[in-house]
């Protein structure tokens, strides 16, 4: 045999391997896949789970060719309910938009960690969405079952600490996103009497946090990170402390993009942290601002005027090892402008960590100088870092004003600064 008939050998049989696995699929979706059901489930996401990269992706592309609804049956199921609009005629209607490949997952839920594989694979259709846009109706059909299997009557709140067994702290080192943890003596004191650290966890991912936040318990607001990542500090008393911190909040499961956790956790840690501790009267975030040296630099390019200085700093190569004090004051101008006045396409505002808080209800409180010293945090945003209040009583309204309208509620200083930079017309265009 030549090495292009064996190529073509190999390949048709790589090929069949998709075509096997959606045939797979297409049996647990029949009238026999509901009699055999989790075992021809498991089998399926078993043949799914051997499937090298290019097949994988090959039976991603089949899956969002077939099992979306049949047009047919739709326009007719709409064509009964124009002309006799009853509940009957509207349920068979919505019988018939929902695509098949619901139902097929529900099935392959059904297989012993069968909602950890479809976790799985849907991170592995995001990661290629970009090259493949056809795989989006798979992704929606996914997100759209995730949000109700995950939603918060099924999520368990549990704190997290040196006790937790190590498997999910081990898991805390690799997940960790905002702050990097610098191995066991660093996650230890994250663990201390004075800080707490909360996970999310849903009963069909034992032992594996879907989102997770770190708070440190102290008295007085720290306007610096570093002031709370030193893991040689002292531990202080919880009873003493006026302020929670939330000092990072990590997102653990990629495949779950976009079903939302993190508003019902730092709630709800909220609402624990001032039942365990009386004395707490301030709930608030010591975040970062990732996006705003990015957009800064794009402004600059567009004609934005800066100080010589500033200018130097932003035209570092690998980020500015230092920031000079005397440009201060135009950053944080500048940082209160991009954070209230810079705006998506659809009014919300263009920093993911403002647009997570703000939605939640926070309150834009401060901007801090040097919050952040580290390299990412210097190369990411000169430094700065902002607070969000978390007011209990006010979260409601907060939120509501920024669904409605996107209104930002931030402190009357910032608001002053916001304003000082909304003049300079270039920063906004």
């Amino acid at each position: 045999m030549g090495l292009i008939d064996s190529l073509t050998q190999r390949s048709r049989f790589r090929e069949s391997a998709a075509v096997r696995t959606l045939s797979l699929c297409r049996g647990l979706i029949s009238e026999r896949g509901e009699i055999s059901g989790s075992k021809l489930a498991a089998q399926t996401l078993e043949a799914y789970a051997l499937l090298p990269d290019a097949e994988a992706e090959r039976f991603l592309t089949l899956l969002s060719e077939e099992f979306s609804p049949d047009e047919a049956r739709v326009w007719a199921a709409a064509q009964s309910y124009h002309a006799n609009p009853n509940s009957a005629t509207l349920t068979t209607l919505q019988h018939s938009i929902e695509p098949p490949r619901q139902e097929l997952f529900r099935r392959l839920n059904m297989a012993p960690g069968g909602t950890a594989m479809l976790v799985r694979l849907r991170r592995r259709l995001l990661s290629g969405l970009d090259a493949h846009p056809a795989w989006a109706s798979v992704d929606a059909d996914l997100l759209h079952l995730f949000r109700s299997w995950f939603n918060r009557g099924f999520l368990v709140l549990q704190r997290i600490d040196w006790h937790t067994p190590a498997a999910v702290l081990e898991r805390l080192i690799e997940y960790e996103a905002v702050h990097q943890i610098q191995g066991w003596h660093d996650l230890r004191r994250r663990l201390e009497g004075d800080r707490r650290c909360y996970g999310f966890f849903h009963p069909a991912l034992p032992g594996d946090p879907l989102i997770f936040i770190e708070a440190a318990l102290t008295r007085g607001l720290p306007s610096h990170v570093q002031m709370l990542l030193d893991p040689g500090s002292k531990v202080t008393s919880p009873q003493q402390a006026d302020h929670a911190v939330f000092y990072s909040i990590t997102n653990c499961q990629l495949g779950l993009r976009g079903v939302s956790f993190g508003n019902f956790l730092i709630k709800q840690v909220a609402e624990d942290l001032g039942r365990e501790f009386p004395n707490l009267r301030t709930f608030l975030t010591l975040s970062p601002v990732p996006g705003f040296r990015d957009w800064l630099q794009t402004r600059v390019e567009h004609g934005l005027s800066v100080s010589a200085q500033l200018r130097a700093v932003i035209n570092s190569p690998l980020g500015p090892p230092d920031v000079p004090a005397a440009i201060e004051t135009e950053l944080l101008t500048l940082c209160a402008g991009y954070l209230l006045h810079a705006k998506r396409s659809n009014r919300a505002p263009v920093d993911a960590v403002a647009r997570f808080h703000l939605a939640n209800g926070a309150r834009l409180e401060r901007i801090n100088w040097m919050g952040d010293s580290s390299r990412t945090g210097m190369q990411r945003s000169f430094g700065l870092t902002a607070n969000y209040v978390y007011r209990l009583r006010e979260l409601e309204e907060n939120h509501e004003a920024y669904a409605r309208e996107f209104r930002i509620v931030a402190a009357s200083s910032l608001k002053r600064l916001g304003a000082r930079a909304q003049r300079l017309r270039r920063a906004f265009v």
